[in-house]
């Protein structure tokens, strides 16, 4: 399986059943459109491998730093989130070797690409833990995901963006930031609001998302960007 064998290049890792790491990139939708393939979906694996990323970055924050649980906790969380991941999983040029539906595989900018890819990341760890062992998933978890937390700490990404915005506002010209939904559409189940971020009377940036909080969120990361903080 040539196409394999890249992937393998990519990720760093040599399986000894390529079975695994082949379900690992087929997500539920393809099954839709081939149900005579020979193997299943990748979400038993993801299941497998969300437990075995978290428990080794929960060892390594716990061997390395003397921080409070509350700290850690957030940390973690930064390491393990589907922003990051979906990151993480673009990075190793997985999307290119994803079993998708016809439809999956055009929506290629989507919120729900983002969760595949995600999904996809946890399941290759869980087939690198089911195929090669618990020594070999911690290796590939502290090269890719954990080798990010130096970068995170540094830029304080572990701390959400809407206190991220606020502190640096409050710190750098003593305002604290206001949000105004400046639209929303759709129907009431599946609504899309716009909202913007201001300091004072200064609209800042926008931010779009399926809910409040989302577009806040997404307002400030783009404040934090065109302010430079």
């Amino acid at each position: 399986m040539p196409q394999l064998e890249e992937l393998e290049k990519n990720l760093g890792v040599k399986f000894e059943n390529l079975d695994h790491i082949k379900q690992a990139l087929v997500h539920r939708s393809y099954l839709n459109e081939h149900p005579d393939f020979p193997l299943g979906h990748n979400e038993r694996l993801e299941f497998l491998g969300d437990a075995v990323l978290e428990l080794v970055v929960t060892e390594y924050l716990y061997n390395h730093y003397e921080n409070p649980e509350g700290e850690l906790t957030n940390w973690r969380a930064s390491l393990v989130n589907a922003e990051l991941l979906s990151e993480i999983c673009q990075s190793l040029n997985v999307e290119d070797h994803l079993f998708l539906s016809k439809g999956e595989a055009k929506d290629k900018d989507s919120k729900a690409r983002k969760y595949i890819l995600a999904n996809a990341m946890e399941s290759i760890i869980g087939a690198i833990y089911l195929d090669l062992g618990w020594e070999a998933a911690k290796e590939f978890i502290l090269r890719t995901v954990v080798s990010r937390l130096p970068g995170i700490l540094e830029q304080r990404l572990y701390i959400d963006p809407k206190s991220r915005f606020q502190e640096a506002a409050q710190e750098k010209i003593g305002v604290t930031p206001s949000y105004k939904v400046i639209s929303e559409e759709g129907p009431d189940h599946a609504k899309d609001f716009e909202v913007g971020i201001y300091l004072n009377k200064e609209l800042v940036a926008t931010g779009k998302g399926t809910s409040k909080h989302e577009a806040q969120v997404a307002a400030a990361e783009e404040a934090i960007r065109v302010k430079g903080w």
